[in-house]
């Protein structure tokens, strides 16, 4: 329905169709305020990304061994998913406001993002290190190879599909987040917020093409990292 509405030359969202046109795209493509907040969405959910994949990776390699506190370390790790999205957003508001951080794309809204997907990525790739066969790396040791060699040549070949999937809905849940960003964001909007913006302040006849474009890339985004899941 909202393709559909999207090619709708109403000035109203909504029926009854009054005609197909490519108009409304066409103010998407031409608004630079639109345009900004999308480049800043694509921008953070790649940073988010590296960073939440990164940090998983080393998580998950970490947690093949035994250590002490290691089930604390897990919950702490998974708290983002239990506490409501709400909540986190108010609870990283007083924690930047405590710490004198100013809120900014590239500061507050990263750290919220990498905060929020870091878990899902650590889920994803956790079983893939837990189920990976040791007796590989103890075979490169016998034959004198260093951790870090046993690392790049044996052990992220294999795991390298499960990783580039990650990363790919890493970024399709740091593009479309939303509830944490509208706490901690700044001057400079990512694309929900702007979004929910012209909701609020006026429901803009563009909307539906903005909103397409926004599924689009999620969607792409997720058959990509379905398509890599299955190679892994």
């Amino acid at each position: 329905m909202i393709v559909v509405l999207s090619f709708n030359s109403s000035e109203i969202v909504g029926f009854p169709f009054e005609g197909f046109t490519f108009h409304w795209y066409q103010v998407v493509y031409e608004s630079p305020k639109l345009l900004r907040a999308l480049l800043n969405s694509l921008g953070v959910g790649f940073l988010t990304a590296v960073i939440a994949t990164s940090l998983a990776l080393s998580l998950a390699l970490g947690f093949r061994h035994h250590f002490r506190g290691k089930s604390i370390v897990l919950y702490l790790i998974l708290i983002p998913i239990i506490i409501p999205g709400i909540i986190g957003g108010i609870v990283l508001l007083i924690f930047f406001g405590y710490t004198g951080i100013r809120s900014s794309l590239w500061t507050t809204v990263l750290v919220a993002h990498v905060n929020w997907v870091l878990p899902f990525a650590f889920l994803t790739l956790f079983p893939r290190l837990h189920g990976f066969d040791r007796g590989l790396e103890e075979a490169a040791m016998d034959l004198g190879a260093r951790p870090l060699e046993i690392f790049t040549k044996i052990i992220f070949p294999i795991v390298r599909p499960g990783v580039i999937a990650t990363a790919l809905f890493s970024f399709s849940l740091s593009f479309d987040e939303f509830v944490r960003t509208i706490f901690v964001t700044g001057y400079q909007r990512t694309i929900p917020v702007q979004f929910w913006g012209l909701i609020v302040d006026e429901l803009a006849p563009e909307l539906p093409a903005m909103a397409v474009i926004i599924i689009i890339i999620s969607i792409i985004t997720s058959l990509v990292g379905f398509l890599y899941i299955r190679r892994a």
